[in-house]
């Protein structure tokens, strides 16, 4: 029976607290806190009443009092930065990393000035000369003006016309066949004679003084052609010329004054060597 009466007592105490939880209030929520920085308003009692002389208008701005705390001003840096003690660690001065000096410039290396091209050689032909013995008399007299000089007999010194002619050839195709190489090394008026004793020569032109024949022999022979020099018109009397390379600083009319020439005449190098 007792334990049948604690097990009621039980219930009965079990139902109560549940219905004491079921009818309680909600609580009541928890103000917000303060804002920093913000005017708190605070209600004056309802007994007290305005001060005599007051506006109604001056009486919010009296009852605002602003109660945030004034920000308190940083230190000073001098007041932050605490001088170190000896016995702190801090104390130990750090002396800062030596700066590697920049590398001295390399002395500019002096350039041998570049060398000085030689001037071109220039060789001339001094005369006429009526025999060998007054030839070699003007190159005696010439002396040092003149290098690799040499002496050059010209039988037709009366003549009046020069042609350049190249031998005669087998046949007319062979002729023919010669006119095309000498097209094809960029010489111009030829032609083929067709009757006589040169037939089947090519004909390379005709001049009415030496120096422009043999230029145009010199030609025709740095193009691989023989030609060869006829004269005509003269008495067949000859002539001896000195040619020869100027020896710096000597010019043609030093060297022509030197050996009694009458003449100078410019002569091309490759034909003294």
């Amino acid at each position: 029976m007792l334990t049948r009466a604690l097990i009621v007592v039980l219930a009965i105490l079990n139902l109560g607290v549940a219905l004491w939880w079921m009818l309680r209030g909600e609580p009541a929520p928890a103000p917000p806190p303060p804002t920093t920085g913000v005017a708190q308003l605070q209600l004056l009692p309802a007994t007290a009443s305005a001060p005599p002389g007051a506006s109604i208008a001056s009486t919010p701005a009296a009852a605002l009092d602003d109660v945030t705390p004034a920000p308190v001003p940083p230190p000073p840096a001098a007041a932050q930065a605490q001088a170190p003690t000896a016995e702190s660690p801090a104390a130990t001065a750090v002396a800062p990393a030596p700066v590697a000096a920049p590398p001295a410039p390399a002395p500019a290396v002096a350039q041998a000035p570049a060398p000085v091209p030689a001037a071109p050689a220039q060789c001339v032909s001094l005369g006429p000369f009526t025999d060998r013995a007054a030839a070699q008399a003007a190159q005696a007299k010439a002396g040092g003006t003149l290098r690799g000089a040499r002496l050059r007999e010209v039988a037709d010194a009366g003549a009046t016309r020069y042609r350049v002619v190249l031998p005669a050839a087998a046949s007319r195709e062979d002729a023919q066949a010669t006119v095309k190489r000498i097209v094809a090394a960029g010489l111009s008026d030829y032609y083929i004679i067709a009757n006589g004793e040169e037939t089947n020569a090519i004909a390379l032109g005709q001049y009415r003084n030496r120096e422009g024949a043999e230029r145009r022999m010199a030609a025709l022979s740095a193009a691989g052609f023989n030609a060869r020099l006829i004269a005509s018109g003269g008495d067949g009397s000859a002539q001896w010329w000195l040619d020869a390379t100027l020896a710096p600083p000597a010019d043609a009319s030093a060297a022509r004054q030197r050996s009694g020439a009458a003449l100078q005449r410019s002569l091309d190098c490759a034909r003294v060597r």
